[in-house]
């Protein structure tokens, strides 16, 4: 039996983050639980964001063409919460604030999230 995953990528953000990756290099993600823009994905140089003991690493993210993986982590109390759920980032028109590498672009990560074993 193959095991869900628990976060996946639609292919329009596979190609944003590909072009990220030439840009600026290693990526990772992380996923807060604050409110507005602070409950969407936000994607930075790997290692920027500090990651500490109130983080889960929820996934090692593979992307065709990146040659290495991008770490996707989430605040322990966001993971409590969506700890049901399996999470598609996709890429959304419109700028979100934050720090961020895809707000230049004009567009913003964006979380989809599924009921798992639904």
């Amino acid at each position: 039996m193959t095991e869900t995953p628990r976060v996946e990528l639609t292919p329009a953000a596979a190609d944003l983050l590909r072009r990220l990756r030439g840009m600026h290099g290693p990526l990772m993600f992380h996923q807060s639980g604050g409110c507005c823009d602070g409950s969407a994905p936000m994607c930075y140089p790997q290692g920027e964001f500090r990651t500490g003991s109130s983080d889960i690493l929820l996934a090692d993210l593979r992307v065709e063409g990146v040659e290495e993986d991008i770490s996707f982590w989430i605040s322990r109390s966001q993971y409590e919460r969506w700890s049901h759920t399996r999470l598609v980032v996709d890429v959304v028109e419109g700028r979100g604030s934050g720090f961020s590498l895809e707000a230049p672009e004009g567009v913003r990560f964006l979380i989809r999230s599924h009921l798992v074993g639904a």
